[in-house]
């Protein structure tokens, strides 16, 4: 069935938001703060499928780390020294379902390795303040080709790369000459026969043929004035071809306006998505999932949520609308 999917959205102030049939129909979802026994002004700013069971979801919270077990319709709140911080990031090793990483504002990365009964902080010495305040861990990600090797990116501070399984970090060359070069965004990696590592920041999509040690600029076209950017969020590849890309942009953040720039030629050349309704907002995040590469969701920063089941050539917009996501994901049913 074309809509035999769920996709979550994590709100700020909301919680999570779920549709078990593509989009038609949506809930709240059951989530309690842990210190409360109704429902509270949660936000979530991270969410993550686990790679071996689709029914199992990991969400990050300014409360701490959420696990569902039933595709997002219900929570529980698991305890681990997180809590009073913004969680940013989530991610769950491919090799082993217990281990699960999270990263945080202030700037810190934390990994569980039995399922979040116990939790350590991994010695990831990142910059401690920044323009935008305290820096923040916007992505963890296990190497598809290694997953002993673990990217992290940091708004501001670049990006760092573990290649033992998270006991030793890294700081990799600057992406540019500009402080705002550092303020990494989303992060993944293209896996074909010339792998490239991809970074998205407000000033373009970045990439690196060489496993991070340079990187060039492709930027977008700018929405309005000159001295507008074309600021860059969400990055993700088509689960079954490395040449599709897919970038989030808008004309700033949270911005007025928004696109999904594509690429079916690996970075090559890029076109903007034909979306039945402009966005409000830049386009925040995408979610992707291997069981069906052709099932692509993405939202604005400011509501919209839009779906694709044709790998990104044509996109609807899902009717209902929110406050402010910050997170998307999708999961087969």
């Amino acid at each position: 069935m074309a809509k035999d999917f769920t996709i979550c959205v994590g709100t700020v102030g909301a919680g999570v938001w779920y549709s078990s049939n593509g989009g038609d129909n949506w809930r709240r979802s059951k989530m309690k703060l842990p210190f409360d026994d109704e429902p509270g002004e949660i936000q979530i700013r991270a969410l993550a499928v686990s790679p071996h069971n689709p029914n199992q979801l990991y969400a990050g919270s300014e409360a701490g780390l959420y696990r569902s077990d039933d595709r997002g319709a219900s929570w529980n709140y698991i305890e681990s020294p997180m809590y009073g911080k913004q969680i940013w990031s989530v991610a769950v090793s491919p090799d082993d379902p217990n281990e699960v990483w999270a990263g945080t504002k202030p700037p810190a990365v934390y990994r569980t390795k039995d399922g979040g009964q116990t939790w350590e902080q991994a010695a990831v010495e990142t910059a401690k303040e920044c323009l935008a305040g305290a820096p923040k861990i916007t992505a963890i990600m296990f190497d598809p080709r290694n997953s002993k090797t673990i990217w992290v990116g940091v708004e501001i501070d670049g990006v760092y790369r573990s290649q033992d399984g998270g006991e030793s970090w890294e700081r990799l060359p600057d992406l540019g000459d500009s402080v705002l070069n550092q303020d990494v965004h989303g992060l993944t990696i293209s896996n074909g026969p010339e792998p490239k590592v991809l970074v998205s920041t407000p000033d373009g999509v970045w990439s690196s043929p060489n496993e991070g040690q340079n990187w060039a600029l492709h930027g977008f076209p700018r929405f309005y004035e000159k001295d507008q950017i074309s600021y860059c969020r969400g990055v993700a590849v088509k689960a079954d071809d490395p040449d599709t890309i897919f970038v989030g942009n808008g004309d700033f953040v949270p911005g007025k306006t928004g696109a999904i720039q594509r690429s079916t030629d690996g970075g090559r050349s890029w076109q903007a998505a034909n979306l039945p309704v402009t966005p409000n907002s830049t386009i925040y995040w995408f979610g992707t999932h291997p069981a069906d590469p052709n099932i692509v969701v993405a939202n604005s920063l400011h509501g919209y949520v839009y779906t694709s089941t044709d790998g990104g050539a044509s996109w609807e917009k899902v009717e209902r609308e929110f406050g402010e996501i910050r997170a998307i994901a999708w999961t087969p049913n």
